[in-house]
């Protein structure tokens, strides 16, 4: 095996740890709102909900993306996302200058 084959290879271990990390950290934080006693108005607690799912969303097609061999390439220029990137936000589907373009 290479040692750029090794080195891509220790990256996506990483990420898929930093993916399960994102996941149970999400989930548990699901669970503790949908455990949170709430009025019938509160619409905070609602949206903080429906956020932490598109973020678990997000986690689960990065884990395709892994699975497909497209994990760490922008959905919207298909270049590279930079790995300090995905350091930050395993689940990033775009690089900087795409995300800010789908706002």
């Amino acid at each position: 095996m290479s040692l750029e084959a090794t080195r891509a290879g220790s990256q996506l271990h990483e990420a898929r740890l930093r993916l399960e990390h994102a996941r149970s950290s999400r989930l548990a934080q699901l669970q503790a709102l949908k455990e949170t006693e709430r009025s019938a108005g509160d619409r905070l607690l609602s949206e903080q909900e429906a956020a932490m799912e598109r973020s678990l969303r997000e986690i689960e097609e990065a884990f395709a993306r892994i699975a497909n061999g497209t994990y760490g390439i922008c959905l919207g220029c298909r270049k590279p996302i930079p790995v300090e990137r995905l350091e930050i936000l395993p689940y990033s589907r775009f690089c900087v200058a795409c995300q800010r373009r789908a706002g």
